[in-house]
């Protein structure tokens, strides 16, 4: 099943395991599960340590396997075969399981330990979700870490009868003890935080007693990562504060045009980034969400969401973008009920059935052209009067038989039936006619809107919510900031965030260096007027 080029890597991390596993296998005579006794079959043998049980009773899904560590309740669950973006998640997994030390915080590490209850995690997801690994692979090391926490990954496509059951329409989606409890990427520290009411507080408290910084960087996307290195290497004192470390970069599908890196996906770069970050111990503060921003004379604040404060000599903002809503009744109501915004993500889960993508950009036309290969039906319904994706993007749409166009077509509301999405309407804006489409999801893609609206009254921004910054990447306010998306510089592309990032870092870096050649001035003058 495997390839010898993976056969071989794999192998070789077989052999970090330390302690023996138990691959348990829950099978019958389906084809699936032919394909799971196979890879189950080919690891077993890549190491003594590891053993491979049959067992057809015991488990509420087939194909399944749990992977347990020998003579104790250890243990982690796959519900279908973990390939495509989980096969990492696999891996660890046996590494873990294994005894291989687990990266953590020793403090996070005492935080597992310490959870008070039984836990039960059910994640569904789907094998080409790159957002899914996060959360699996956060559960399956929490498992490891408490047994009183047990996790089954399960493969959305693989059971579906159960998916439909639970109205289930996008991915991630994570059950606790049977019921609903998160929707969408996290790692362990943002789950911790929802399990362990203390934390946020016990958080805001310590770093609200963290020094100043000579630079603090707000947002951790390639523009904050690029501020933070460039900074760090100055020798100055070095923060960064993100809501999710990566940004929005950990919804890329695919990247192919950073220069001298020819292909890598967002998840994988977003890790690259915060390796290379932490080689210069940039202090990272992960999971928080910025609120306000207070100018100062000397230091500036910035306020957290969780109650906490930082402070900055100077402070760059990168706050990145998300993606852009259609503001129409039914899309807040339906959100991940059939309303979706990554058609990599989601669009396993509506095999076989109709959707519609709205926006005829680049992004758009890709995301109607990855999911014409899923779906039973594709609807791109643009604003404008034609597509305004690059023309091989349109020439791929066109040959497919499955998708229908409609240009000069407003959308005024998605509907449902309480529970999902049973389809939209929208206006033709060339004879105001009112139609409507039946549908069972609706994929938006219409562009991006910057994370700026915490920064209203204090720095300029543009009419469309965007920093307004000069050629320096500096704002308004003396002494702050801003790099990437959230500014007014063109074309939003991973490789201009890093670079406007460097530049900013470099303008903080000049800035701090002539305020303080400034005081020493006054200072002299002051001290020649006393005397």
């Amino acid at each position: 099943m495997l390839d010898e080029n993976i056969k071989s890597q794999l192998k070789s991390y077989m052999g970090m395991i330390v302690q023996p596993i138990e691959l348990i296998a829950h099978l019958d005579d389906s084809a699936k599960s032919a394909e799971l006794r196979e890879l189950l079959t080919e690891i077993e043998l890549m190491s003594d340590k590891i053993s491979l049980v049959e067992q057809p009773e015991g488990s509420e899904r087939t194909p399944s396997f749990d992977i347990r560590r020998s003579g104790t309740d250890i243990s982690v669950c796959f519900a279908g075969i973990p390939m495509g973006h989980e096969f990492t998640s696999l891996v660890l997994a046996l590494l873990q399981v294994g005894g291989h030390p687990i990266k953590l915080d020793e403090s996070v590490v005492e935080q597992i330990k310490n959870l008070d209850g039984d836990y039960l995690f059910e994640t569904f997801f789907s094998l080409s979700c790159q957002n899914c690994p996060d959360v699996v692979q956060a559960l399956n090391t929490m498992s490891v870490i408490n047994p009183r926490i047990r996790h089954v990954a399960i493969d959305g496509a693989l059971f579906q009868n159960e998916v439909e059951a639970r109205q289930i329409m996008s991915v991630p989606s994570l059950f606790l003890n049977g019921e609903a409890f998160w929707q969408g990427r996290a790692g362990v520290e943002e789950l911790l935080s929802k399990l362990d009411t203390g934390a946020a507080s016990r958080k805001a408290e310590e770093l609200s007693k963290k020094d100043p910084y000579d630079v603090l960087i707000v947002g951790g996307g390639p523009a904050g990562a690029a501020a933070a290195i460039y900074a760090a290497r100055k020798g100055i004192r070095t923060g960064i504060v993100a809501e999710r470390f990566g940004g929005q970069v950990l919804d890329t599908m695919s990247i192919e045009n950073f220069i001298s890196v020819q292909e890598t996906d967002g998840p994988k770069f977003a890790a690259a980034l915060e390796q290379h970050v932490n080689v210069y111990g940039v202090d990272i503060m992960n999971v928080q969400r910025a609120e306000q921003l207070v100018p100062g004379e000397g230091l500036i604040e910035v306020k957290l969401e969780s109650g906490g404060s930082l402070k900055g000599k100077t402070v760059i903002l990168s706050t990145g973008a998300r993606w852009r809503q259609i503001n129409v009744p039914g899309e807040d109501q339906y959100r991940n009920a059939g309303v979706a915004y990554c058609p990599h993500c989601d669009g396993p889960l509506f095999k076989g059935k109709d959707v519609a993508v709205i926006g005829g950009g680049n992004s758009g036309v890709e995301a109607a052209i990855d999911l014409a290969g899923l779906v039973k039906h594709v609807t791109v319904i643009e604003f404008g009067d034609a597509l305004r994706a690059d023309a091989v993007l349109q020439r791929k749409l066109l040959s497919m038989k499955n998708v229908t166009i409609i240009t000069s077509a407003q959308t005024t509301e998605i509907h449902g039936d309480g529970k999902k999405v049973t389809g939209l309407s929208y206006k033709d804006r060339l004879t105001d006619e009112m139609k409507q489409i039946d549908l069972d999801g609706v994929f938006i893609q219409i562009g991006l809107v910057p994370n700026t609206e915490w920064l209203k009254d204090t720095v300029a921004l543009s009419r469309f919510g965007e920093i307004e910054i000069d050629a320096r990447g500096q704002t308004s306010i003396p002494g702050v900031f801003a790099a990437g998306d959230c500014t007014t510089v063109p074309f939003k592309q991973i490789i201009i965030s890093a670079g406007d990032g460097a530049k900013a870092a470099l303008s903080a870096f000049d800035h701090l260096i002539r305020t303080s050649v400034t005081e020493t001035e006054d200072s002299v003058t002051n001290e020649v007027v006393s005397a």
